[in-house]
């Protein structure tokens, strides 16, 4: 255990250090500062959250902490997030000292930062594009750099920022010193250690296969078209503080965000789609814990560093191992302890086998929570929220107010507390006794293919079908008497069949600043729907489909014609069959040559029509491949 006063450091670096509450290094900051210290070019290995940003930065300020307006320090990240991160660290380390910095990252704006860089930074942290872009426009000059720092370098490299690194490098003093940090080590990265660094100190606190064993994996087989439904149970049955859930695709990140909160989750998504500005709001909503749950792929999560974050759901796998270490590394920062979860189809076990002995870890399979499961914890939670309410000082007004309006009705102390508990589940959304799971289907009869046993024993013998046949009892139908009861006995055996489903129909979409979420609020808390009732939400610009059961539909529009949504009255009404076509878009119009179309084009016969399309020689070069 290594104190951190133990490093030769400036008095002021030592006061930052114990107002951030930093008193024992970690064992990349213990090795990593007195070689920093000493000059010498660095190379570290170490797991994602160990510390890394400390073991650099406050090295870095010790050599320069005279200050100047000229740049002598650069650190290059992979990501915008990460830069801003280790930007706020290095200030917050630097408090005392005469040295300013400066983060540069793409989607920024150019004019702050060509202000500052004129007025002078002595810390650049950037990612490696716009600091090329800087260079190139003369705007920030590197003759005076005497250390450099590459963050998490392996991640630059994924991301295709190698050959920008290298010219970086080259842009250097020949006597600069140079710290190369990286989860870990693949062979361009270490290529480009070789090249550019002068007989480097090697610095492994941790080997690949230590760097997850602090968390907490497990994972849980699903097939690909329930893996939202096994999301939601998994969020509901094991809450946490937060949780961030990783996708491949930015289209998948926001459908899944949007799923959630149509769910009532507390979600928001963050992509490479999103400006910089809408990144940081989502990102502040999570700090101040607005939201719970995050989902983002790989690239915007990268330097994503929240406290509170105890939680990480692969929802799509990762693509190697690599990627799976940093994706579980956004959780169990700074020693603490964190989940990982991971969603594996039939088709991705055998990769899962592979992860396994890359990392040298064997991860734990559960099953995905049951709706009871789920049941009996709401209840418990429920039972908790009621007894703590119970205890409050302000319940005297209401209890009298209840005393008298009991004695004026025939509802006992039970049936006031079981109506009032069921409003306020219908207002939250929550099930406490759901139906119990779909079974497996009824088994099969060997007398026929492909039919339950029941229909094929309560199914006539041979002769009465015969007899049957010969004189049918007729009725409305036209239908034989036997058939129509034949049917209604099948149908009785499979079950009541579910409730109509239909479409709401709402003239508000995404142009007045609706999301799900606000949807599901509205038919929730106003017109009492459940949630489980509410399907699917098709929202546009301007308009929003709702799958409800018509019975639901006709219920809502006759007691609440209009909703309040987003401060804007919005009338409801049913989703007729021509607003449905208008939902299925232009590649439900009909073709232009279709035979229809042809036979009526400029009053021609459609076999002149038929020929002007599909005949003459062009249409032949067509078909035979020529242009």
């Amino acid at each position: 255990m290594t104190a951190f006063s133990q490093f030769d450091l400036d008095p002021a670096l030592h006061s930052a250090v114990a107002e951030l509450g930093f008193e024992t290094a970690t064992p990349i900051q213990a090795e990593t500062i007195p070689a920093m210290l000493s000059g010498r070019d660095v190379i570290a290995q170490a797991r994602t959250g160990s510390g890394k940003t400390a073991a650099f930065g406050l090295p870095m300020l010790e050599g320069i902490k005279q200050g100047g307006k000229a740049v002598r320090a650069l650190v290059l990240c992979p990501t915008r997030e990460l830069a801003l991160q280790v930007s706020d660290a290095i200030r917050s380390f630097a408090t005392g000292l005469p040295v300013r910095g400066l983060a540069v990252y793409g989607g920024a704006p150019y004019p702050p930062q060509l202000r500052a860089l004129k007025e002078g930074a002595t810390v650049v942290v950037g990612t490696p594009g716009r600091v090329i872009d800087h260079i190139e426009r003369g705007t920030l000059k590197l003759n005076q750099v005497e250390l450099l720092v590459l963050d998490e370098a392996d991640e630059m490299l994924r991301m295709g920022f190698l050959e920008a690194v290298e010219t970086i490098l080259e842009a250097l003093p020949e006597q600069r010193q140079v710290a190369l940090f990286s989860a870990t080590m693949p062979a361009p990265i270490a290529k480009v250690a070789k090249r550019f660094l002068v007989d480097p100190i090697n610095i492994k606190v941790e080997s690949e296969a230590l760097s997850v064993d602090h968390i907490e994996q497990c994972w849980v087989r699903v097939r690909q078209h329930r893996k939202l439904d096994v999301l939601q149970r998994i969020l509901a049955v094991d809450p946490h503080e937060a949780t961030l859930i990783f996708t491949r695709t930015r289209r998948g990140c926001a459908e899944i965000a949007d799923g959630l909160s149509a769910a009532g989750v507390p979600a928001d998504a963050i992509h490479g789609d999103l400006n910089q500005r809408a990144r940081e709001r989502v990102l502040n909503k999570l700090r101040a814990r607005r939201i719970s749950v995050l989902v983002a792929t790989d690239v915007a999560a990268r330097g994503l560093d929240v406290s509170h974050l105890t939680r990480v759901i692969n929802y799509d796998y990762p693509s190697d191992s690599e990627t799976y270490v940093h994706r579980i590394g956004r959780t169990g920062r700074a020693g603490k302890k964190g989940v990982a979860v991971t969603l594996v189809t039939p088709t991705e076990q055998r990769k899962l086998r592979y992860l396994e002995r890359a990392i040298n870890y064997e991860l734990e399979e559960k099953k995905p929570p049951t709706l009871e499961q789920i049941a009996r914890l709401q209840r418990q939670d429920l039972w908790a929220e009621l007894e703590a309410t119970s205890t409050a000082s302000d319940l005297a007004e209401l209890k009298g107010w209840l005393e008298h309006a009991q004695q004026g009705s025939q509802l006992d102390a039970v049936q006031i507390a079981t109506a009032a508990v069921k409003l306020l589940c219908r207002q939250r959304g929550i099930d406490l006794y759901p139906p119990p799971e779909p079974s497996k289907p009824p088994a099969r009869s060997k007398s026929g293919p492909g039919r339950p046993a029941s229909m094929a024993a309560a199914e006539p013998s041979a002769p009465a079908k015969k007899q049957l046949n010969k004189d049918p009892i007729p009725h409305q139908s036209g239908r034989p008497e036997w058939r129509k009861g034949r049917a209604e006995g099948s149908r009785k055996s499979r079950g009541e069949r579910p409730q109509t489903p239909g479409e709401l129909f709402m003239s508000i979409g995404r142009d007045a600043g609706v999301r799900p979420a606000d949807i599901v609020g509205a038919l929730a808390n106003e017109v009492g729907i459940s949630g489980q009732d509410i399907g699917r939400i098709s929202l546009f610009s301007n308009k929003v489909f709702i799958g409800l059961p018509g019975e639901l539909i006709d219920k809502a529009i006759a007691d609440f014609p209009t909703l309040t949504i987003r401060g804007r009255h919005v009338h409801l009404s049913r989703a007729w069959p021509r607003d449905l076509d208008e939902q299925k878009g232009p590649s439900f119009k009909r073709s232009p040559y279709s035979s229809k179309a042809r036979g009526k084009s400029k009053g021609r016969s459609k076999s002149k029509q038929a020929g002007k399309v599909r005949g003459g020689k062009g249409y032949l070069q067509r078909r035979k491949g020529f242009k």
